[in-house]
């Protein structure tokens, strides 16, 4: 965090003073301080717009990286052995030769982490440098300079398609509205426009705007990372605030208008953009602390052979009847006693037997988990072709916890259903009217394709202005004409995310016949009653009430567009109108198509006139819209003829189906909020010039403001109403209420003052604005409710029904109403028709309910009919209760029922409800847990699971920036867990485990080599063989063991999701797997020693001689035990295991032939040579490796018995075993 003083500003030290307690800043023009020394800015204590994502210099960046990676108490154990090696009087061999190990993998992660950080200085440069023009008072005009000479006060233009270089308060635009549309998608990845209007009171939105007549102070809050909040104000006479709605945001891009200018208030790390780049997640996965707790066991291991060697090194020197002449003492004629050396001879044997600790193992497991996250981010399955998005990998060392998951907790909206909203019903005063001709349409919508049939040149409908009482007569031409799934209705991704909720499902609405003859009446479109129709009313509501945005078609962003050819075997649709954003830098073109007999869809360019846009038409407006309720609303309001033309800060243009034009000066708007669960308009009425408010919001949220004095009619209406609300939740429709209230003069003149004050205020803004807009919304006069279908995604039943028979648990947590989960339940297998759905829906006391309903659960699995089955017991609980149940003293025992249910529904449940009950779960129950989700909603239910998945829906990208992985479909989920889970953890687990073996098997013959050489420290082994040994020789194989290998084939998994149980829990990483494997190891080390040792007894050979056939046999000991792991070979394997050995014989062979005196006295020279030329060297070699794969064939029997499932040896394995095979099956039957 930076600095965060206030300057003091025009009003003096107290003003700044009174400012800095209330953790406030004061801003003032830089324009009167231009040119003077930085002493004498009042700005100068904020930070410059420069950006620095970097974390090393280069200077510093060879002792802060040591620093970073002696974090790890791994590199810290090796740097300490290397400076002991240098002590004489317990080194065990050269000490440079030491140093080797630690700094080859020091050096490597230095490396990676210095190209790192390079590119990320790139990237920083290329942004600084960006150009832009900031206002100068000597030039009179603003000039070219660059982002990073940006400061906070300074003034800023930015032209239409750039992007905004610091955080502005808007000033001035180009539009007369003083409207300035932006994108913000790089910040939250939405894609529809967003308005931001200049700030009143300010400055005013005239065509010549001077920074050099801004004076006084700005005061505003402290940076924060809010996105959705920001409070300010100028103290002059009148205090005036503003908030987020007149922040230009850094990152974003001004759209559809000419020019903006705004005031710095935040530069460089203190923009919200910066403040919330966090970078990418680090996580520890449950492998690894598993690791950790062997690598220690392995320390005592390592601590108690040594202990062994320094006992065993004094009760020899204690047995010698004399000084023998190899003890060498001191130039005092010393020597040190039996008991002082075998102190000393302790830490030789911690420097000789170090390798028992692997140091390769945490920068294989790194390598293993790029390898792991390359192949799951190009997985062709999970690429999806409509969004043309794939796989995300964000947190790159929790791959391996994809294959542990025992809970998911997924949201509803966007998740499970595609988030694309279709008016399906409306209830208008009490009548319901079903639509059926439009349900007609979607079903001729679901019809499938043929797989040859692809539509390139579409005929467009006439756009209807009017309406006809003949619905049915279009239904043919309409099943001709949009023929197709709207699965199949695709572009590319950036066609698809010019215009958020566009599609034709979303937009078209066909008129319910009865309906439009009531609203066909001549009383409902003249006359003076008019004004007072509800019918007029609740169509008005619909197409006001909301903040869609309104753009010409001919006028939307920057768009160039290229002729398309058609493919013969290519499967896609391509619309009239589809166009591809290119160029933010090319004028604004539309794409007209025309067909011709061949089949090629030619495309023309028209750059459009600033000044010369064509007239509003309804079928040339484009609507963009923040949710996909709010799009589906606007377009149901203009197939009936109400028609929403523009929108402004201060009023908003309808028409009416009789052609007249309304414009409603709009007075405030109270936006949407989850306390409140509504949003309102207050509008003034063209016409009767009385102050309209105009509410929509959810059922519960507007039936409790609803008039308590209600007539016998308006009861009998409000009954019915709610009727048809529980009816449309049982269908899984999304209901929402809308209400109507006028208000009198003096009532909004008192709420004005209210309204003002709390729009100004600084602390408490939130609430203030809040209790405000709950001021007004009371005795709201209901007129009517809508229905809106949000459809399931594909194969999503087929999804959880495959979680589920895996072991997994599945919760939906949704902030719908119970009926509409309930039925999505249902429709998604979430819920099974056989099941005991147990539902709980309390007002007040929630213990006894809850206490019956565990106590049920309970008896029914104590049956001894249910015994060994799978409970089908479903629990269903709404959030007032959740609330209840997740207090301390009755946790434990909701935790506890939820675990004896198969399945969970949540509802009516708020975001921070969403992340206490996964919390709570994976406390309580310590299980892994993950959390999917798509809207900004969901963030903290992603961030408190152990792994969060991001689904990049229709809401933007909050949720996949918040989280682990990002798909773009749930069904993705299927095989990112059962197959690429599973592999990742068995690939890391089994690596892991052979990892430990092949460093316990090796420093095993070094160990046994003590009990015959006094336990002086001495190795057999060249010191620089053994380090290429780890280091090179076996590295390769056991990465791409763990990269590659499959235990199971994709196929399968899918097939079988019940695999995926036998990988969870401990798996494949048992504790008695990995000591097994350690048994395993020392046994055959036995082996791998004492054979050449008996053959080569009471010979003349040389220490090296003895060691050379030891260090070849343990290569192919050890890559023979990797070969009979792999579970399905490959090309790669085959290369990596022969090129191993091909490099060992050429690098042995070099060094033999041209190391003579490398280790000093040793000499290594023309061993390997000698050896090769001698047959005792190669029966050695094949009958150890014959009797350690004997011996090896009865301890893999017992590791197959300590795992859940057996794993035969696949037939690959047969060709590498078939010259023991005979051996095997001759002793089985004995």
């Amino acid at each position: 965090a930076h600095s965060q003083r206030i300057t003091e500003g025009e009003d003096g030290p107290e003003e700044s003073q009174r400012a800095r307690d209330k953790d406030l800043r004061n801003l003032v023009s830089n324009l009167p301080y231009e040119g003077l020394d930085k002493a004498k800015q009042p700005n100068r204590y904020f930070p410059s717009n420069a950006i620095k994502t970097t974390k090393y210099t280069l200077l510093l960046f060879i002792p802060m990286n040591l620093y970073e990676q002696f974090h790890r108490w791994a590199n810290i154990y090796f740097v300490g052995l290397a400076i002991l090696n240098f002590v004489p009087v317990v080194n065990a061999f050269q000490p440079e030769v030491a140093l080797i190990p630690i700094c080859v993998i020091l050096s490597l992660t230095a490396l990676k982490d210095a190209w790192e950080d390079f590119r990320r200085y790139q990237s920083d440069r290329k942004l600084n440098n960006t150009p832009c023009f900031i206002y100068s008072r000597k030039e009179k005009q603003y000039i070219d300079r660059r982002w990073k000479d940006v400061r906070v006060g300074d003034f800023v233009k930015v032209l239409c398609n750039e992007i905004i270089p610091a955080d502005l308060l808007l000033m001035h635009t180009s539009d007369p509205n003083g409207v300035c549309h932006i994108e913000t998608a790089n910040l939250d990845g939405e894609t529809n426009l967003k308005q931001r209007k200049v700030v009143p009171g300010l400055c005013n939105s005239d065509s010549e705007f001077d920074p050099e007549s801004f004076s006084g102070i700005v005061v505003c809050e402290k940076p924060n990372n809010n996105l959705n909040h920001f409070k300010c104000y100028k103290p002059d006479k009148e205090k005036v605030g503003a908030g987020i709605e007149s922040l230009l945001l850094r990152g974003c891009t001004v759209r559809n208008t000419d020019h903006a200018v705004g005031f710095v208030v935040y530069a460089g790390h203190e923009t919200k953009s910066m403040l919330n780049n966090n970078g990418p997640r680090y996580k520890r996965s449950k492998l690894e602390r598993k690791l950790n707790t062997d690598v220690i066991f392995c320390v005592i291991l390592l601590l108690s052979m040594c202990l062994v060697g320094a006992v065993g090194h004094f009760l020899w020197l204690q047995a010698l009847p004399g000084v023998p002449p190899y003890l060498v003492p001191d130039s005092n004629g010393h020597l040190d006693s039996p008991s002082l050396s075998g102190f000393y001879m302790f830490f030789t044997m911690i420097i000789l037997l170090q390798v028992l600790i692997p140091i390769s193992l945490y920068v294989s497991i790194e390598l293993v988990k790029i390898g792991q996250i390359f192949f799951i981010t190009n997985d062709i399955d999970l690429y999806d072709e409509e969004t043309d998005s794939r796989m995300q990998c964000k947190a790159l060392n929790i791959t391996e916890d994809l294959g542990q998951i025992e809970y998911i907790f997924s949201d509803k909206t966007g998740t499970l259903t595609e988030n694309k909203m279709v008016f399906r019903r409306c209830s208008i005063m009490g009548t319901e009217y079903p639509h059926k001709e439009n349900a007609v349409r979607l079903a001729v919508l679901d019809e499938p394709e043929t797989e040859e049939e692809v539509i390139f040149n579409q005929r467009p409908r006439p756009p209807q202005t009017g309406w006809s009482l003949n619905a049915e007569d279009t239904i043919p031409e309409d099943r001709q004409h949009r023929h197709g799934s709207r699965r199949k209705s695709k572009v590319s991704g950036n066609a698809q995310s010019d215009v958020a909720f566009s599609s034709p499902l979303e937009t078209e609405v066909i008129p319910d016949r009865k309906l439009l003859q009531q609203i066909s009446r001549p009383e409902c479109s003249g006359g003076a009653s008019r004004q007072t129709d509800p019918y007029l009313d609740f169509f008005l509501a619909l197409a006001i009430c909301n903040t869609v945005m309104v753009s010409m078609a001919t006028a939307q962003r920057r768009r160039v567009s290229v002729p398309f050819t058609r493919k013969p075997k290519q499967n896609r649709t391509l619309s009239e109108d589809s166009v591809i954003e290119e160029d933010h830098f090319n004028p604004p073109v539309k794409t007209e198509g025309t067909g011709d007999t061949n089949g090629l869809q030619t495309c023309t360019l028209h750059a459009l006139s600033r000044y010369n846009r064509p007239a509003a038409t309804s079928d040339n407006l484009s609507y963009e819209a923040e949710s996909p309720d709010e799009a589906a609303l606007v377009h149901a309001a203009k197939a009936y003829g109400f028609i929403l033309l523009g929108r402004t800060p201060d009023s908003v243009t309808v028409r009416l189906p009789s052609g007249e034009e309304l414009v409603f000066e709009v007075l405030d708007t109270l936006a949407f909020d989850s306390n409140r669960k509504r949003m309102s308009v207050l509008v003034r009425h063209p016409i009767t010039r009385e102050y309209v408010l105009y509410t929509k919001g959810a059922d519960y949220a507007i039936m409790d403001q609803h008039s308590e004095h209600l007539s016998g009619s308006q009861k009998n209406i409000a009954a019915d109403t709610q009727h048809h609300l529980d009816c449309y939740a049982k269908e899984g429709l999304r209901t929402l209420c809308f209400t109507k209230k006028v208000v009198s003069d003096k009532a909004y003149e008192s709420w004005l003052v209210n309204r003002k004050s709390a729009l100004a205020a600084i602390d408490n803004r939130e609430e203030l604005i809040m209790d405000s807009a709950v001021q007004l919304e009371t005795n709201l006069s209901l007129l009517g409710a809508t229905g809106i279908e949000d459809r399931l995604q594909e194969s999503v039943p087929d999804t959880i029904v495959a979680l589920r028979e895996a072991g997994i648990q599945v919760w939906v947590l949704t902030g719908d109403k119970p009926e509409t989960a309930v039925n999505i339940g249902y429709a998604c297998r979430l819920l099974e028709e056989e099941d005991l759905v147990i539902n709980m829906s309390c007002e007040n006391k929630v213990r006894r309910p809850l206490s019956a309903s565990l106590e049920e659960v309970r008896r029914y699995s104590q049956d001894p009919r249910n015994v060994d089955t799978t409970p089908d017991i479903s629990l269903v609980i709404d959030g007032r209760t959740l609330t209840m149940a997740l207090s301390s003293d009755l946790q434990d025992r909701f935790v506890e029922l939820a675990r004896r249910c198969r399945s969970v529904l949540c509802c009516r449940v708020t975001p921070l409800q969403k992340s206490r009950v996964v919390k709570a779960i994976r406390e309580k129950l310590k299980v892994m847990t993950l959390a999917v989700g798509d809207g900004a909603n969901d963030v903290n239910m992603i961030q408190a699971a152990d792994i969060g998945v991001g689904i990049s829906g229709q809401e933007g990208m909050q949720a996949v920036m918040a989280s682990d992985f990002a798909i773009s479909r749930f069904k993705h989920l299927k095989k990112l867990l059962l197959v690429h889970g599973h592999w990742c953890y068995t690939r890391l687990a089994n690596m892991i485990i052979y990892f430990f073996y092949k460093n316990v098997a090796y420093v095993n013959l070094l160990f046994w080599y003590q009990f015959f050489c006094g336990f002086s420290g001495t190795a057999m082994i060249d010191y620089w063989l053994m380090i290429f040994f780890n280091l090179f020789f076996t590295s390769v194989p056991p990465i791409m063991f763990g990269i590659m290998d499959k235990d199971v084939s994709a196929e399968m998994l899918l097939g079988v999701p019940e695999l995926y149980r036998t990988g969870r829990g401990a798996g494949e990483y048992k504790r008695s797997t990995f000591w097994v494997s350690m048994l395993d190891a020392f046994y055959q080390s036995l082996v791998c020693f004492f054979i050449p040792y008996l053959a080569y007894q009471d010979s003349d050979i040389d220490v090296f001689t003895f060691g050379t056939p030891l260090n070849t046999i343990s290569l192919f000991t050890i890559l023979l035990h990797l070969s009979i792991e792999i579970k399905a070979w490959t090309v790669v394997h085959w290369l990596t295991m022969l090129g191993s050995v091909a490099v060992f014989f050429i690098v042995t062979l070099a060094y033999s032939a041209t190391c003579i005196t490398c280790n000093p006295p040793s000499n290594p020279y023309w061993i390997l040579q000698s050896q090769m030329a001698d047959p005792m060297f190669y029966l050695i070699c094949i009958i150890t490796t014959v009797v350690w794969d004997f011996c090896g064939a009865h301890v893999r029997k017992v590791k197959r018995h300590c795992l859940p499932l057996f794993k035969p040896i696949q037939p690959h394995n047969y060709i590498i075993c078939v010259l023991f095979w005979s051996v095997h099956l001759t002793y089985a039957d004995h």
